[in-house]
């Protein structure tokens, strides 16, 4: 069931992507007056086609990508036939440069578009929440310790940067290729020196910053072993049989040992320390509930909620940019995060989840319009390069070198295929 929930999930959304960037092709080639032959969903024989006025619609069999061919322009589906008579003028190679841009950027900009109307809806319904960096302390896996952050360190900034999301930590370290930590120690300032060495791992360090959540009562397990020891909310846990516990991540390796026996709890309590005794159960728990940090929420109205989509996704557009600054430099090892649909099926949640769905749709949509933008051969942003080299100097570069060019980014594409299948397979059999 999990994994039928998932593949509709990425084919729903694929689906959706897919469609508002073609529509985006095919939106100003009709403004334009130029003939669109064919517009599909996914490749292959037609499962279903139909004809509306001069365009045929249809489905194909094979659930990888779509096309909208346009007449008169070179693209994946090599047609040269169609180059050997004269210009028409319903074809998009008779129309002036400036619309044949349109027609290319069309697919990008309902991409931005369709992301910027998913976060404005994601605020307008649910708003934004997030853990404040303010006073958040961390809990650093085994590559961060490595790099010299210990338990309880508040980070204050990188590279004078300040972080204001909690959960946001890991993706500004790399990102920012930070230099310099300044971090609060107990009482004390520090500037940690960032080993680069470390960047191409902290890539894939899964939760290299988890939150340090303090040994602070909110409540009692009604059901666990020390539902009525005399431990009262706000109380704060310093130690268990001596052992210092200011963190719950302290607690859990001196409770390990405490398995299936009572043990003295040294408590704060107001400006009284008291001794208590707790029953460890055979798990290494005592049964509490914790006081979790607050939560930053941020609720909008149906106008508010439209800066703040724009917001969201220039923060989204600005943050894979410098992802993908990070992947065309092969020492940080950024290539190796390269995924391809099995990677992206990943993502989505175990079960339906709107919230989490949209905003995951959102990014997709992003995603997708910066790499259409991308100045390679056979992608929108190829297309696009060589209409404004013809807008600028005035020479409109050969149908013979755009065939070539559309096969050069047509490999390009295979090796990027082959490379995020690769990848993802290498990770499911490790």
């Amino acid at each position: 069931m999990v994994v039928l929930i998932k593949t509709l999930q990425v084919i729903l959304a694929l689906s959706l992507l897919i469609i508002v960037h073609e529509f985006g092709h095919f939106f100003w080639a009709r403004v334009f007056g130029i003939r669109v032959e064919r517009f599909y969903l996914f490749f292959g024989k037609a499962l279903v086609k139909w004809q509306w006025g001069e365009t045929e619609f249809g489905i194909g069999w094979i659930p990888f990508g779509g096309y909208c061919k346009i007449a008169g322009m070179i693209d994946e589906s090599m047609d040269l036939e169609q180059l050997k008579h004269d210009p028409q003028p319903w074809e998009f190679r008779s129309k002036p440069a400036w619309q044949r841009l349109l027609v290319m950027a069309g697919g990008v900009i309902n991409n931005f578009l369709f992301a910027i109307l998913i976060y404005c809806l994601i605020a307008g319904i649910w708003g934004e929440a997030f853990i404040s960096n303010r006073d958040a302390k961390i809990a650093p896996n085994e590559l961060a310790q490595e790099m010299g952050f210990r338990l309880g360190d508040h980070i204050i900034d990188f590279d004078g940067y300040e972080p204001q999301n909690f959960g946001m930590l890991q993706a500004d370290l790399v990102r920012r290729d930070v230099r310099n930590a300044r971090i609060l120690r107990s009482a004390d300032t520090l500037n940690l020196y960032i080993d680069h060495a470390y960047m191409a791992d902290a890539l894939n360090s899964p939760a290299m910053f988890d939150l340090a959540v303090p040994f602070v009562i909110d409540s009692m397990r009604a059901d666990g072993p020390n539902g009525s020891c005399g431990l009262l909310r706000g109380d704060r846990v310093l130690a268990f049989d001596g052992h210092d516990v200011e963190f719950i991540q302290d607690a859990r390796a001196v409770l390990s040992e405490c398995r299936s026996r009572t043990v003295e709890a040294q408590v704060l309590r107001g400006a009284d320390t008291l001794a208590i005794p707790v029953q460890v159960d055979s798990l290494g728990q005592v049964g509490v509930f914790l006081v979790m940090p607050e939560i930053e929420r941020r609720q909008y109205s149906f106008l508010e909620a439209i800066p703040a989509g724009l917001r969201l996704t220039w923060e989204t557009i600005s943050g894979y940019v410098q992802d993908l600054g990070l992947l065309i430099r092969p020492s940080t090892g950024a290539y190796k995060s390269v995924g391809s649909f099995i990677a992206i099926g990943q993502v989505f949640p175990e079960v339906w989840d709107w919230y989490r769905f949209l905003n995951i749709l959102a990014l997709l949509s992003v995603m997708l319009g910066i790499m259409n933008l991308l100045p390679i051969p056979a992608l929108d942003g190829g297309h696009i390069l060589f209409t404004l080299y013809e807008m600028i100097t005035g020479r409109k570069p050969s149908d013979r070198f755009l065939a070539i060019m559309q096969v050069i980014g047509m490999i390009l594409l295979l090796a990027l295929m082959v490379l995020a299948f690769g990848n993802d397979i290498g990770r499911l059999i490790k």
